[in-house]
């Protein structure tokens, strides 16, 4: 592999090379705007899809669903990820895309408890599997394609994308939710309005699919004749130390995210009765000012290597993860304080983590290597992390949580400085 030639390095890509990242990163939007309307929704799935209870007891019940979801994440992982590297990035973007549509659908056309008793959490469950499997794969094959198509000294930047569609599909969920909070009332959210995100969400994965089915293959994949078998394995026993890496790298950063980017409105809500479009504002806010942040941190990343903004993320989060939580009150301007704060020390991580741990693997594993690691600690401990946080909150220990994800970005932030730079690295000769 280190006897490739330059030449075929995406650094010649230019427009064309960008053209292809805003129709993935346009994919990738679509899928998570998916994935995030489930836990924007979580109180009304609860009372319409699980047997009657208090609101507390149903919303940790659709939570244990939601966390489900990302138990089938390693699997999708694995399996889309050796996809990736043996059939193509374009072909294993195409396919989590078409899954994802299929969970959504399904999700949208279950049938209430009252009509089909525990016939509809386990459809839910269903639903909810497919949309982990795809979510699973979509997040490596989206940053194995983005990096191989950005140009050199400019991965950094361009991955940056990867976070800005994500944020931009939860965004645009939220954003829904809100409009029909606004437009219908709690009997029609109840009856059939909670559906609405979940059958659009699967019309425009969809059109998605359709958009990816237009990509063209990375240059530095097609640069590569090796198409292993069992590439996920390969991956782990050929680089288990790169593996571990990913491991360490993802532990803290998927707690904060799914804590500060995804659940804290709902929670806000839950422990201290903010109203729901108080809350919801507050997060669209924040994460506005996010995305507005990524591409300049992208360019750090380029500019001053991956390392640096790994380590302001990781020492940040030991040491003010107990202060954030520990301001949240009933303000919706402390909210958005908080989240802001929050989710633009995330930002380093985002801009840097992506391509610095793919950067770490060879073409002909790439998407493996990450994938399957990267999805198992996203599904043991960012799967569990709206869970966790509302059972010790519904128990007395809320003050626990910050502790919890203090101790986790301390381990992040041990192998971050273990970490050696590869922001100068070919891609064609790892």
């Amino acid at each position: 592999m280190s006897t490739l030639a330059l030449s075929t390095t995406p650094a010649d890509t230019g427009r064309g090379g960008l053209r292809r990242v805003i129709v993935a990163s346009v994919g990738n939007a679509m899928e998570w705007f998916d994935w995030g309307a489930f836990v924007t929704f979580a109180a009304i799935l609860g009372a319409q899809l699980q047997p009657a209870g208090d609101t507390a007891t149903n919303v940790l019940r659709t939570l244990s669903v939601f966390a489900v979801g990302f138990l089938f994440r390693p699997l999708g992982g694995a399996l889309i990820g050796a996809y990736c590297d043996r059939r193509g990035r374009s072909a294993a973007l195409r396919l989590s895309l078409l899954m994802m549509a299929g969970g959504s659908l399904l999700i949208a056309l279950v049938p209430p408890y009252r009509s089909v008793g525990v016939l509809a959490p386990a459809l839910l469950v269903v639903g909810r599997a497919v949309q982990g499997l795809s979510a699973g794969g979509e997040g490596a094959a989206m940053s194995t394609y983005v990096s191989e198509t950005a140009p050199a000294g400019r991965r950094g930047l361009y991955s940056s994308a990867i976070y800005v569609s994500t944020t931009l599909g939860t965004l645009a969920a939220t954003l829904l939710a809100l409009l029909l909070h606004a437009t219908l009332t709690p009997a029609q959210l109840g009856s059939w309005g909670w559906r609405v995100p979940f059958a659009l969400g699967a019309l425009l994965a969809l059109y998605g699919w359709y958009l990816r089915g237009r990509m063209e293959e990375t240059p530095v994949y097609d640069a590569v004749r090796e198409r292993p078998r069992n590439p996920a394995w390969q991956a782990v026993r050929r680089h288990p130390r790169a593996a571990a890496r990913v491991v360490c790298f993802t532990l803290g950063a998927t707690v904060v995210y799914y804590t500060f980017a995804a659940y804290l409105p709902l929670y806000a809500q839950l422990r201290y009765g903010m109203s729901a479009n108080a809350a919801l504002w507050a997060g669209v806010a924040a994460q506005v000012v996010f995305m507005a942040a990524l591409p300049v941190l992208g360019m750090a990343a380029d500019r001053f290597g991956r390392r640096p903004l790994l380590l302001v993320f990781g020492c940040g989060f030991v040491c003010a993860s107990p202060l954030f939580l520990g301001a949240l009150s009933g303000s919706a301007v402390r909210l958005f304080a908080v989240m802001t704060a929050a989710l633009l020390l995330f930002g380093c991580y985002a801009a840097a983590a992506p391509v610095a741990t793919l950067e770490m693997f060879p073409t002909a594993l790439r998407s493996s290597g990450v994938g399957l690691p990267y999805a198992l600690t996203v599904a043991l401990f960012g799967g569990t992390a709206p869970y966790l946080i509302q059972y010790l909150a519904a128990h007395g220990h809320a003050d626990w949580y910050r502790w919890y994800v203090a101790a986790l970005c301390l381990v992040s932030t041990v192998s971050f400085v273990g970490y050696r730079e590869t922001k100068d690295v070919d891609l064609t000769a790892v």
